[in-house]
Formats: structure tokens, sequence, C-alpha cells
């Protein structure tokens, strides 16, 4: 039976099978010092020429990187070691040895690593980060799980936009016309008629011709909808779920955390309150600190400069109605203005999240739906929503990626998802 080696440490002074991949290796006379990782963790293994037959120690010397191996041998206590144990190895088989690994100890560029995506997984700090993506997906089930949000899976097919008709990919559908999902909120919100809390977790597609550190073309989307949820409600929410989602990876991901050298002492600001500040009120904080001017959406420069003015990430709400999608409902003292929410994150790492309070009335949403020239039978199921049992309701939507850069420091979006797809990038 094969011992996982983030299990070791409950098999003292006994003899275990690990099954893993040479890590690293060195050699000192007539000792081996493996570095055997398979997955859980990395242990370290010593093939003495005085504990193995002659073959086992000429293979050690022979194992290359990544080779696959089973190594047998008896758990030892060793603070100095990798995880603080070590394993006298007693016996040594190879799968498989590695011939010419193409990713050694050296400095190679983004493009040579992203070409082989499916072995710079391996490495230390790629396994840290795709680990910690790990831990942040289980938070925030367990966020919506444990407070009667039912998961509520949205097509990834669908023949209407829900963020703007230019981020569409079209795809030929039997003869006809659809595209890939932009997100799955509008499903959301006939969930939330049926179920009252709904959350859509799944990847969401946008042909946006950006070449940014913060872009993908493929990337995955929490979101949640709330019947009877307000504005206000909604950013009690966003705030709430941040600070627990973060507060639980620092908890799950200290080892992890480490790997990347990350400071966490940004991540351990993000407690309740966040600074909530009108979009005009942010306007006056930019004035004269970027090229931004009143309208504008906010570009990374503006978003920096603003959280540059707070400790922990900013809540901006009441947007411009213009740059805000079609569904969002309209502040009522003020019709110009979108019950809308941004939730930006600190260090560069932008919108994270956004989201607000939807629009109720039918009437209304025609007008928009005309207004933007958007196709009405599409939205026909849409509009049904309105016609049949109306409820005030808000949500939002959370890059998972963005979120993995910001916990875990990343310069650029692309470590944050096992194989990236980006504007001039779809392999392997």
């Amino acid at each position: 039976m094969i011992t996982p080696i983030s299990r070791v440490g409950a098999h003292v002074g006994t003899t275990v099978t690990l099954g893993g991949w040479l890590y690293n290796s060195r050699s000192s006379g007539k000792l081996h010092f493996l570095q055997v990782r398979d997955g859980t963790g990395l242990m370290q293994c010593v093939v003495s020429k005085a504990d193995v037959p002659e073959a086992d120690f000429d293979l050690a010397g022979r194992l290359t990187q990544e080779s696959s191996v089973y190594v047998t041998g008896i758990v030892r206590e060793d603070k100095r070691a990798p995880g603080g144990y070590e394993l006298t190895v007693q016996s040594l088989q190879a799968i498989q040895i590695a011939v010419d690994y193409p990713i050694t100890p050296k400095e190679h560029g983004p493009d040579f690593l992203l070409d082989r995506r499916h072995l710079w997984i391996r490495s230390r700090k790629q396994h840290a980060v795709l680990s910690v993506r790990h831990q942040i997906i289980r938070a925030i089930r367990n966020y919506f799980d444990e407070r009667g949000f039912v998961c509520f899976d949205a097509p990834m097919f669908t023949p209407n936009a829900v963020e703007g008709t230019t981020t569409l990919f079209p795809v030929e559908y039997f003869g006809s016309k659809v595209y890939l999902t932009q997100s799955g909120q509008l499903y959301g919100e006939a969930g939330a008629m049926a179920f009252g809390k709904v959350y859509v977790f799944g990847p969401v597609f946008r042909a946006e011709k950006s070449k940014t550190r913060k872009h993908l073309t493929e990337f995955w989307m929490i979101e949640p909808e709330v019947a009877f949820l307000d504005l206000d409600q909604d950013m009690d929410l966003i705030e709430d779920f941040l600070v627990e989602v973060v507060g639980r990876v620092l908890e799950a991901s200290q080892e992890d955390l480490k790997i990347l050298e990350r400071d966490t002492a940004p991540l351990e600001r993000v407690q309740k309150p966040f600074p909530r500040v009108t979009y005009t009120e942010a306007a006056r904080l930019l004035d004269g600190k970027t090229a931004f001017k009143y309208g504008d959406d906010f570009g990374a420069p503006d978003e920096e400069a603003l959280v540059a003015n707070f400790d922990r990430p900013v809540l901006v709400h009441r947007w411009p109605a213009e740059v805000k999608a079609f569904y969002m409902k309209r502040d009522e003292s003020d019709p110009t203005l979108a019950k809308g929410v941004d939730c930006i994150a600190p260090e560069g790492y932008g919108e994270i999240v956004g989201g607000g309070e939807r629009e109720t009335s039918l009437e209304e949403l025609e007008r928009r739906i005309a207004e933007h020239q958007l196709p009405k039978q599409f939205f026909e199921w849409y509009l049904d929503l309105r016609r049949y049992g109306t409820v005030p309701h808000a949500g939002f939507g959370l890059g998972l990626e963005r979120t993995v850069s910001w916990i875990c420091g990343l310069k650029h979006v692309r470590e944050s998802i096992p194989f990236p797809r980006m504007m001039y990038r779809m392999e392997p």
C-alpha cells in the first residue's frame, strides 16, 4: 500500500512505501539524497550503500529529474528535512526513467514555460499556486453551502449577451449561431426566484482583445444571487464573504504562501468594515492623480490610485448608468446612477468583484433591451421573471483567477489557472 507523504508523520519508526517523482537529488560518497514528491508533499529519502542492494544504490545515482519511483523505507523524524521527516531507504524501484526533462533548475522565459504548462505545474511554486486555488474554491463553496445557498448551474451555450455584445465568442450550433457564456448571472436570477439564495460557479468566456496581466479569455466566476436583497445588503454580503474566504485560506495555506514568499500582512488586514465610497467620491479622490474623467470606467492606474488611500479592499458604489449593464437598477434619488458596486483589491490587483441590485420593472427592462439593440426574443424568458412575481434582488460576480492572483501575490493572472487561455495562447 502506498503512503502519502503528507501522512508519514503517523508512521514514525515503521516501514512505508512511497510512490512519487524525483524532484531533486545529490550524492555524497556512500549516500544518495533523493527528494521525492508525490503531490501531497516533498520528502527526503536517504539511500545508503550499507542499507540497500547494490543495484538499488546504483539506480539511485542514475535517477533523473521527474523519474517515477517506488521507495520503501523507515520513517524517521528530522527537523532539518522538508516536512520534518525523512526516509531511510530499504529498497528502490524505478517505474520510468525520464530522459531530458525540459524544465531544468535554470531560468526559463514565460513563453517557454507556458508551452510546457503541463509540466510546469509540477514545479514547487506553481504547485503552491494551484493548491491555494483549491483552498479558495473550497472556502467559497463552504461559505455559501453553510448559509443555505443552493448551487445552481448555468448553461455554457447561450443565445444572448450578458456583459455586452462585443466580447462574445460565437459557436456554430446545429446550423445556428450561439455564444459561449459571459456570465451565469441571468440564469442565477431565475434560480433566486425559485430557491431564494443560489450561487452559480463555472467557467465564463470574454472575447476581450486584451494583453494585460489581469485578463484571460476563459476564467471562472462565482455568482451568488439573492431574492429580497438590496444594494446595501449586497455590499454587506460581499464584505462578509471576502473576509471569511481570505481568513480561511490564510489558515489553510500557510505553507504554500511561504513557498510563494507572499507577504500576508495586507491579507491579514482584510477585515470589516471595508471603505464604501460612491463613484462621485472616488472621482474626487482621483482628481489630478490620473487621467480619469468623470463618467469613465476605472482603468488600472485609477484603481491603483484609489486603493492607495486605504489599507483593505474598497467598495465603490452608485456608478454612472451608462458604464453599467442594462439589467442594473437605477438609483431612485438620481436615475443617472446605477445601483452597482465594484470591489477593488489592494496592491494593484484591481476589480475582483462586480455586482449590484437588479432592475425589477418589466417596462424599464424592455426599454433598455431596445435601447441596447439586443434581440428581445432571446430575453423573453428573462422578462418572465419580472412578469411573474418580481421582487427586489441583488448579487455579484467574483473572478476566481484575479482572486487567486491577489491572494498568492502573482504578477500575472496566467499562473492562477492550470491551463490559461489568452488572446495569443490556446495551447497546451
